[in-house]
């Protein structure tokens, strides 16, 4: 049996006590423990960005990430960038506009797509590209995730 150690994640806006081995992967705290299981094991090793979440309000790979070493800073999953009755601007403009087909990859763009437009409110579209390079999507062609980024900055400026 592998020893343990106990620490507290604020995941989502809630704080978290959890007992967790001293290498486990945020992903494996995230999926396992938690049961927030949108962040997907993809590659696992931090190159298709399924498992991206926020860490401090940057996108981060889970896979890569100790859960000990997040103890400190907010952790977001595309679980919380939502309420119970409503998307999120983006998510909606992504649902709206054809960019989610198989889905493995939507919640890694979700959050990389929700740091950028937090960092940076009017991106342009290769802001926008450049900020999706690091997730892959093998379905869209990425034009309509684009497209519903932009969908979200003009509804959010009318």
């Amino acid at each position: 049996m592998n020893p343990t150690i106990s620490l507290t994640l604020t995941v989502n806006g809630e704080r978290q006590a959890l007992q967790v081995e001293p290498f486990e992967t945020l992903l494996t705290t995230l999926r396992e423990r938690l049961r927030l299981t949108a962040a997907k094991r993809g590659c696992n090793q931090g190159v298709c960005g399924a498992c991206s979440v926020l860490v401090g309000g940057e996108p981060a790979r889970a896979c890569l990430s100790l859960t000990a070493n997040c103890v400190d800073s907010a952790i977001t999953t595309v679980e919380g960038l939502s309420t119970p009755l409503a998307l999120s601007p983006l998510q909606a403009a992504m649902v709206s506009s054809g960019a989610i087909q198989c889905g493995f990859c939507t919640p890694g763009m979700l959050v990389t797509l929700t740091a950028l437009l937090q960092r940076c409110p009017r991106p342009s579209r290769d802001d926008i590209r450049v900020a999706v390079s690091s997730n892959l999507c093998r379905c869209t062609g990425y034009q309509k995730i684009v497209d519903a980024v932009i969908a979200t900055i003009e509804r959010s400026s009318v």
